[in-house]
């Protein structure tokens, strides 16, 4: 199984770098064979920022030779582990930028002239881990479960991906937030994942 880890957040003394190794060594603890690729988005410099203008137009960001490496990882692999945390009830804007560039028309999805595209990454997972301040039902009750209907709805089933987890982590930044054992459940599910 191919893996692409997409890591966002600028410290690696984060929680969110502790779920990244978390995953890493669940992949590697599994029994089953797993090939394993991270970007971190901030160590790597990832320009998040869309610039169109007469030499870079939008209707070709899918050929845009910057970002060959980045759609040829997503190409590559099987199962594509988003790991994050909520700010401001939605992602960080460094991963909202690579999103937008990656899932390009194209590249990630075809117009056909209907209601819907056709989604041209079918056939692979997804996984999403986050981290927040607030409660772990704070996203459900108060903002109407947005960060997930955004991500499920309005990304992965708009560009052909259908198999979608969330680990959504609250209370992430109190003394009692069960942070061990969050890490324990992330590791646990990545080192018995078969597909």
């Amino acid at each position: 199984m191919k893996t692409l880890i997409i890591f966002t957040h600028p410290n690696h003394q984060s929680l969110s770098y502790s779920f990244l190794e978390a995953t890493i060594q669940g992949l590697q603890d599994n029994p089953n064979k797993h090939e394993i690729e991270v970007v971190d988005l901030y160590a790597e410099s990832f320009d998040p920022l869309l610039v169109f203008n007469e030499h870079k137009r939008r209707r070709d960001m899918h050929i845009d030779p910057k970002l060959e490496k980045y759609r040829n990882q997503l190409l590559w692999a099987e199962r594509i582990v988003f790991i994050y945390p909520i700010w401001w009830g939605r992602p960080p804007a460094m991963l909202l930028g690579y999103i937008d560039q990656m899932f390009a028309s194209n590249f990630a999805y075809r117009d056909k002239g209907g209601l819907f595209p056709e989604g041209l990454l079918k056939g692979k997972s997804v996984v999403c881990i986050s981290t927040m301040k607030g409660p772990v039902l704070y996203p459900l009750f108060w903002l109407n479960n947005a960060h997930k209907t955004l991500m499920r709805r309005a990304l992965f089933s708009f560009v052909g991906i259908k198999k979608v987890k969330f680990f959504e982590f609250g209370n992430m930044e109190k003394s009692g937030g069960n942070q061990a054992k969050k890490l324990k459940q992330v590791h646990q599910y990545f080192k018995t994942i078969i597909q």
